[in-house]
């Protein structure tokens, strides 16, 4: 019975080639359900959506957040994401491709936000996330790091935390460190 339905699919696939149709590319559930959520984006007004492979890729894409308050006022914060053909059964892959000093973002633009992780749910959505990257923005956590040193610096001495994401964003060494400008 299964030969039967492949043979009939084989068959309607030809005859469309032979009308001159390019045959019709079937999506995943993955990309179905991506396409809805994005669809249904709200996105703060500091946040925009970037396709750089093109509109026929999307599952790949990539989150610009600009801030308008908090430590990170001013700056241009890049994320990249890559959805499984599985998702929402998966959470994105989404690293930072700005260099930023941040307890919860390491220097190699690794994410710590709990959703992507331990307390990802299929009910949750593109949108979750980045409500959450920008929260990490807003107010990081000094509880949960990836980078220890700011994150020590943070719960130590907010004020030195403020000029060093400053000193950071504007370029330059910070220590070893180079941060690119992001401001």
């Amino acid at each position: 019975m299964i030969k039967l339905f492949k043979v009939k699919e084989r068959q309607r696939e030809l005859a469309e080639n032979a009308n001159g149709k390019l045959p019709i590319k079937k999506q995943s559930a993955g990309e179905l359900r991506l396409h809805k959520d994005i669809s249904e984006l709200n996105l703060h007004k500091t946040c925009t959506l970037a396709f750089p492979n093109g509109k026929d890729d999307l599952m790949n894409f990539e989150v610009t957040i600009r801030p308008d308050e908090g430590y990170y006022l001013g700056g241009t914060f890049v994320f990249s994401f890559q959805i499984s053909s599985i998702y929402p059964h998966e959470a994105p892959k989404v690293k930072c491709k700005t260099k930023v000093y941040h307890p919860n973002i390491d220097l190699e633009g690794n994410v710590c936000l709990n959703i992507l992780r331990e307390d990802w749910k299929p009910v949750l959505n593109i949108n979750a996330v980045i409500y959450g990257l920008f929260h990490l923005l807003m107010e990081p956590n000094h509880e949960d790091p990836l980078n220890q040193d700011a994150a020590a610096v943070l719960r130590d001495n907010p004020q030195l935390f403020e000029s060093n994401v400053r000193r950071a964003m504007i370029g330059g060494y910070m220590g070893q460190t180079f941060f690119p400008r992001c401001i």
